[in-house]
Protein backbone atom coordinates (compact mmCIF):
# COMPACT_ATOMS: atom_id res chain seq x y z
CA UNK A 1 0.00 0.00 0.00
CA UNK A 2 1.12 3.32 -1.01
CA UNK A 3 -0.02 6.85 1.06
CA UNK A 4 0.85 10.23 0.23
CA UNK A 5 -0.62 12.79 2.30
CA UNK A 6 -2.35 13.75 5.89
CA UNK A 7 -3.00 10.62 7.78
CA UNK A 8 -4.06 12.18 10.58
CA UNK A 9 -1.16 11.01 12.94
CA UNK A 10 -0.21 14.33 14.13
CA UNK A 11 -3.39 14.84 14.94
CA UNK A 12 -3.71 11.44 16.57
CA UNK A 13 -0.82 12.95 18.61
CA UNK A 14 -2.22 16.12 19.43
CA UNK A 15 -5.66 14.96 20.62
CA UNK A 16 -3.76 12.49 23.19
CA UNK A 17 -2.60 9.22 21.34
CA UNK A 18 -3.99 6.55 22.35
CA UNK A 19 -3.73 3.79 25.42
CA UNK A 20 -4.96 1.19 23.98
CA UNK A 21 -5.15 -1.19 21.27
CA UNK A 22 -9.16 -0.32 20.92
CA UNK A 23 -8.35 3.38 21.06
CA UNK A 24 -6.02 3.40 18.57
CA UNK A 25 -9.10 1.83 16.17
CA UNK A 26 -11.43 4.18 18.07
CA UNK A 27 -9.39 7.48 16.55
CA UNK A 28 -8.64 5.51 13.08
CA UNK A 29 -12.49 4.86 12.74
CA UNK A 30 -13.35 8.81 13.24
CA UNK A 31 -10.35 10.27 11.54
CA UNK A 32 -9.24 7.59 8.77
CA UNK A 33 -12.63 5.76 7.96
CA UNK A 34 -15.15 8.52 8.89
CA UNK A 35 -16.94 5.71 11.24
CA UNK A 36 -17.35 3.40 8.32
CA UNK A 37 -15.45 0.91 9.61
CA UNK A 38 -14.22 -0.34 13.27
CA UNK A 39 -11.38 -2.93 13.71
CA UNK A 40 -12.50 -6.08 15.52
CA UNK A 41 -9.54 -8.48 16.27
CA UNK A 42 -9.16 -11.01 18.89
CA UNK A 43 -5.37 -11.96 17.99
CA UNK A 44 -3.87 -13.53 20.99
CA UNK A 45 -0.13 -13.64 22.08
CA UNK A 46 2.09 -16.54 22.83
CA UNK A 47 5.63 -17.45 22.52
CA UNK A 48 6.19 -16.42 19.39
CA UNK A 49 9.88 -15.13 18.23
CA UNK A 50 12.01 -12.87 16.18
CA UNK A 51 15.49 -11.93 16.09
CA UNK A 52 17.26 -8.58 14.71
CA UNK A 53 21.21 -8.11 14.09
CA UNK A 54 22.74 -4.76 12.99
CA UNK A 55 26.16 -4.94 11.19
CA UNK A 56 28.06 -4.21 8.48
CA UNK A 57 29.50 -5.59 5.20
CA UNK A 58 33.29 -5.40 3.80
CA UNK A 59 32.98 -1.53 2.98
CA UNK A 60 31.74 -0.30 5.93
CA UNK A 61 27.94 -0.09 4.99
CA UNK A 62 25.47 -0.66 7.45
CA UNK A 63 22.94 -3.74 7.30
CA UNK A 64 20.54 -4.67 9.64
CA UNK A 65 18.63 -7.79 9.73
CA UNK A 66 14.74 -8.78 10.88
CA UNK A 67 13.24 -11.98 11.04
CA UNK A 68 9.36 -11.83 12.33
CA UNK A 69 8.48 -15.03 13.66
CA UNK A 70 4.56 -15.72 14.09
CA UNK A 71 1.45 -18.36 13.22
CA UNK A 72 0.82 -18.65 9.40
CA UNK A 73 -0.54 -14.41 8.76
CA UNK A 74 0.12 -12.36 5.42
CA UNK A 75 1.43 -8.97 5.08
CA UNK A 76 1.30 -5.88 3.65
CA UNK A 77 4.07 -3.49 2.82
CA UNK A 78 3.30 0.06 3.86
CA UNK A 79 4.68 2.75 1.88
CA UNK A 80 3.91 6.91 3.11
CA UNK A 81 5.00 9.77 2.73
CA UNK A 82 3.57 12.31 5.46
CA UNK A 83 3.26 15.82 5.23
CA UNK A 84 4.76 16.69 8.15
CA UNK A 85 6.96 13.80 8.81
CA UNK A 86 10.13 11.00 7.05
CA UNK A 87 8.99 9.37 4.14
CA UNK A 88 8.73 5.31 5.32
CA UNK A 89 8.47 1.72 4.18
CA UNK A 90 7.15 -0.34 7.51
CA UNK A 91 5.75 -3.65 7.22
CA UNK A 92 2.24 -5.16 8.98
CA UNK A 93 1.30 -8.26 9.62
CA UNK A 94 -2.59 -8.25 8.67
CA UNK A 95 -3.68 -10.68 11.88
CA UNK A 96 -4.17 -7.17 13.81
CA UNK A 97 -6.25 -5.39 11.57
CA UNK A 98 -9.08 -8.46 11.59
CA UNK A 99 -8.48 -9.76 8.03
CA UNK A 100 -8.66 -14.06 8.16
CA UNK A 101 -6.82 -16.00 6.18
CA UNK A 102 -8.58 -15.33 2.74
CA UNK A 103 -7.85 -11.80 2.64
CA UNK A 104 -7.08 -10.31 -1.07
CA UNK A 105 -6.43 -6.92 -1.46
CA UNK A 106 -9.44 -6.00 -4.30
CA UNK A 107 -9.23 -2.26 -5.21
CA UNK A 108 -12.46 -1.37 -3.66
CA UNK A 109 -13.07 1.58 -1.68
CA UNK A 110 -14.26 -0.27 1.21
CA UNK A 111 -10.79 -2.11 0.88
CA UNK A 112 -8.78 0.80 0.48
CA UNK A 113 -9.81 2.36 3.82
CA UNK A 114 -9.74 -1.12 5.98
CA UNK A 115 -5.78 -0.94 5.19
CA UNK A 116 -5.34 2.39 6.00
CA UNK A 117 -5.42 1.01 9.64
CA UNK A 118 -2.15 -0.71 8.25
CA UNK A 119 -0.18 2.34 8.78
CA UNK A 120 -0.72 2.76 12.43
CA UNK A 121 -0.24 -1.00 12.84
CA UNK A 122 3.74 -1.05 11.74
CA UNK A 123 5.81 -4.05 13.04
CA UNK A 124 8.97 -2.89 11.21
CA UNK A 125 10.13 -0.47 9.25
CA UNK A 126 12.76 2.09 7.92
CA UNK A 127 12.64 5.54 6.87
CA UNK A 128 14.17 8.18 3.96
CA UNK A 129 16.89 8.81 6.71
CA UNK A 130 17.76 5.61 7.67
CA UNK A 131 16.59 4.69 10.97
CA UNK A 132 15.34 1.25 11.72
CA UNK A 133 12.80 0.01 14.04
CA UNK A 134 11.38 -3.30 14.86
CA UNK A 135 9.09 -4.81 17.32
CA UNK A 136 9.70 -8.12 19.29
CA UNK A 137 8.43 -9.80 22.03
CA UNK A 138 10.61 -9.29 24.90
CA UNK A 139 10.73 -12.28 27.22
CA UNK A 140 7.55 -12.41 29.69
CA UNK A 141 3.81 -11.13 29.92
CA UNK A 142 4.53 -7.99 31.86
CA UNK A 143 2.45 -5.50 30.19
CA UNK A 144 3.49 -1.42 30.31
CA UNK A 145 1.46 0.92 31.02
CA UNK A 146 2.90 4.16 32.16
CA UNK A 147 0.76 7.15 33.74
CA UNK A 148 1.97 10.06 34.03
CA UNK A 149 0.74 13.25 32.04
CA UNK A 150 2.41 12.97 28.73
CA UNK A 151 0.61 11.92 25.33
CA UNK A 152 -0.10 8.37 25.30
CA UNK A 153 1.23 5.57 22.97
CA UNK A 154 0.61 1.99 22.08
CA UNK A 155 3.87 -0.34 20.86
CA UNK A 156 2.90 0.01 17.40
CA UNK A 157 2.11 3.63 17.51
CA UNK A 158 4.90 4.28 18.89
CA UNK A 159 7.03 2.80 15.82
CA UNK A 160 4.63 5.27 13.37
CA UNK A 161 5.82 7.65 15.65
CA UNK A 162 9.49 6.92 15.34
CA UNK A 163 9.51 6.31 11.17
CA UNK A 164 7.76 9.50 10.66
CA UNK A 165 9.80 11.94 13.22
CA UNK A 166 13.34 10.57 14.11
CA UNK A 167 16.38 10.49 11.70
CA UNK A 168 18.90 8.46 14.16
CA UNK A 169 19.14 6.63 17.31
CA UNK A 170 19.64 9.53 19.45
CA UNK A 171 16.81 11.04 18.54
CA UNK A 172 14.18 8.29 18.36
CA UNK A 173 15.29 7.52 22.52
CA UNK A 174 14.76 11.17 23.23
CA UNK A 175 11.25 10.89 21.50
CA UNK A 176 10.38 7.56 23.42
CA UNK A 177 11.18 9.55 27.16
CA UNK A 178 8.53 12.07 25.92
CA UNK A 179 5.54 9.88 25.68
CA UNK A 180 3.76 7.43 27.95
CA UNK A 181 4.28 3.46 26.65
CA UNK A 182 1.16 1.17 26.97
CA UNK A 183 1.78 -2.65 25.44
CA UNK A 184 0.12 -3.38 22.55
CA UNK A 185 -1.66 -7.05 22.85
CA UNK A 186 -0.96 -6.22 26.18
CA UNK A 187 2.13 -8.03 26.79
CA UNK A 188 5.55 -7.26 26.78
CA UNK A 189 7.55 -5.79 23.92
CA UNK A 190 10.96 -4.57 23.17
CA UNK A 191 12.41 -2.38 20.29
CA UNK A 192 15.39 -2.66 18.06
CA UNK A 193 16.02 0.57 17.01
CA UNK A 194 19.20 1.48 14.87
CA UNK A 195 20.60 3.77 12.32
CA UNK A 196 22.56 4.89 9.70
CA UNK A 197 25.54 5.43 11.30
CA UNK A 198 25.35 1.53 12.97
CA UNK A 199 24.02 2.25 16.26
CA UNK A 200 21.97 0.15 17.49
CA UNK A 201 19.78 -0.32 20.85
CA UNK A 202 17.22 -2.19 22.40
CA UNK A 203 14.38 -0.08 24.34
CA UNK A 204 13.04 -1.92 27.11
CA UNK A 205 10.03 -1.20 29.92
CA UNK A 206 10.50 -2.91 33.25
CA UNK A 207 8.21 -1.96 35.72
CA UNK A 208 6.96 0.95 34.01
CA UNK A 209 10.80 2.52 33.64
CA UNK A 210 11.57 2.74 30.33
CA UNK A 211 15.46 1.57 29.61
CA UNK A 212 18.18 1.69 26.75
CA UNK A 213 20.76 -0.79 26.13
CA UNK A 214 23.25 -0.49 22.87
CA UNK A 215 23.46 -4.15 21.20
CA UNK A 216 23.94 -5.23 17.51
CA UNK A 217 21.70 -8.28 18.55
CA UNK A 218 17.97 -8.97 19.84
CA UNK A 219 15.69 -11.53 20.14
CA UNK A 220 13.43 -12.40 22.86
CA UNK A 221 14.69 -11.87 26.51
CA UNK A 222 15.41 -8.77 28.21
CA UNK A 223 19.28 -7.18 27.07
CA UNK A 224 18.78 -3.68 29.57
CA UNK A 225 20.43 -3.98 32.86
CA UNK A 226 17.81 -4.62 35.28
CA UNK A 227 16.29 -7.39 37.38
CA UNK A 228 14.71 -9.28 34.70
CA UNK A 229 18.06 -9.42 32.49
CA UNK A 230 17.84 -12.60 30.57
CA UNK A 231 14.47 -13.55 31.16
CA UNK A 232 13.09 -15.67 28.18
CA UNK A 233 12.77 -18.33 26.36
CA UNK A 234 15.32 -21.29 25.91
CA UNK A 235 15.15 -20.67 21.96
CA UNK A 236 15.35 -16.88 22.29
CA UNK A 237 19.16 -17.47 24.21
CA UNK A 238 20.08 -19.86 21.10
CA UNK A 239 18.65 -17.84 18.44
CA UNK A 240 21.21 -14.68 20.00
CA UNK A 241 24.20 -17.18 20.61
CA UNK A 242 23.77 -18.23 16.45
CA UNK A 243 23.66 -14.38 15.83
CA UNK A 244 26.53 -13.26 18.53
CA UNK A 245 28.70 -16.16 16.85
CA UNK A 246 29.18 -14.28 13.99
CA UNK A 247 32.15 -12.53 13.64
CA UNK A 248 33.42 -10.23 10.82
CA UNK A 249 31.58 -8.28 8.39
CA UNK A 250 28.63 -9.78 6.13
CA UNK A 251 27.30 -8.31 2.76
CA UNK A 252 23.92 -8.64 2.27
CA UNK A 253 23.55 -12.52 0.98
CA UNK A 254 25.41 -12.75 4.56
CA UNK A 255 22.77 -10.75 6.40
CA UNK A 256 20.10 -13.09 4.59
CA UNK A 257 22.50 -16.41 5.91
CA UNK A 258 22.21 -14.67 9.53
CA UNK A 259 18.46 -14.68 9.61
CA UNK A 260 18.50 -18.26 7.34
CA UNK A 261 20.21 -19.24 10.43
CA UNK A 262 17.88 -18.36 12.50
CA UNK A 263 14.74 -18.77 11.39
CA UNK A 264 12.31 -21.19 12.62
CA UNK A 265 12.49 -24.07 10.49
CA UNK A 266 15.94 -24.96 12.45
CA UNK A 267 13.75 -25.41 15.84
CA UNK A 268 11.10 -28.15 16.83
CA UNK A 269 7.56 -27.27 16.23
CA UNK A 270 4.14 -28.84 17.74
CA UNK A 271 0.80 -28.55 16.80
CA UNK A 272 0.24 -26.51 19.77
CA UNK A 273 2.98 -23.80 19.33
CA UNK A 274 3.23 -24.27 15.51
CA UNK A 275 5.44 -20.95 14.07
CA UNK A 276 7.12 -19.62 11.09
CA UNK A 277 9.78 -17.11 10.39
CA UNK A 278 6.70 -14.82 7.84
CA UNK A 279 9.37 -12.82 6.68
CA UNK A 280 13.03 -11.81 6.86
CA UNK A 281 14.02 -8.27 5.41
CA UNK A 282 17.87 -6.88 4.96
CA UNK A 283 17.51 -3.26 5.21
CA UNK A 284 20.22 -1.27 3.28
CA UNK A 285 19.88 2.48 5.21
CA UNK A 286 22.77 4.13 2.82
CA UNK A 287 21.47 2.96 0.04
CA UNK A 288 17.19 3.36 1.38
CA UNK A 289 16.68 -0.05 0.16
CA UNK A 290 15.04 -3.19 1.86
CA UNK A 291 14.90 -6.71 0.50
CA UNK A 292 12.35 -9.20 1.66
CA UNK A 293 11.86 -13.12 1.89
CA UNK A 294 8.96 -14.11 2.89
CA UNK A 295 7.41 -17.76 4.72
CA UNK A 296 11.28 -18.84 5.25
CA UNK A 297 12.07 -18.96 1.10
CA UNK A 298 15.26 -17.27 1.23
CA UNK A 299 16.16 -18.13 -2.68
CA UNK A 300 13.64 -15.11 -3.56
CA UNK A 301 13.76 -11.69 -2.78
CA UNK A 302 11.91 -8.94 -3.28
CA UNK A 303 13.95 -5.54 -3.64
CA UNK A 304 11.76 -2.04 -2.65
CA UNK A 305 13.88 1.13 -3.00
CA UNK A 306 12.81 4.57 -1.37
CA UNK A 307 13.48 6.63 -3.90
CA UNK A 308 13.64 10.70 -4.27
CA UNK A 309 10.37 12.81 -4.17
CA UNK A 310 8.67 10.02 -2.86
CA UNK A 311 8.65 7.60 -5.56
CA UNK A 312 9.20 4.00 -4.77
CA UNK A 313 10.70 1.79 -7.10
CA UNK A 314 10.40 -1.84 -7.22
CA UNK A 315 12.89 -4.30 -7.77
CA UNK A 316 12.24 -7.88 -8.74
CA UNK A 317 14.79 -10.14 -6.54
CA UNK A 318 16.36 -13.67 -7.70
Amino acid sequence: MEYEGDYGFDEFLAEGGAASDSAVADYLVSFLSHGFYKIETDVQTGEFGCSTICTEDENGVVLFGRNYDWKECRAIIVHTVPEHGYESISTCCLDFLGFDGNYAPDGSMMERMQTLAAIYVPMDGMNEKGLIVADLMAGDDEATHQQTDKVDLTTTTAIRLLLDKAANVDEAVALLRRYDMHSSMDTAHHLSIADASGKSVVVEYVNGEMLVAETKIVTNHYLADCNKQGVGSEQSHIRFDTLAAHTGPANDMGVRDLLESVAQKNYPQTASDYERTMWSIVYCPEGRSADFYFAENYEHSYGLVLQEKGSFLKRQGD
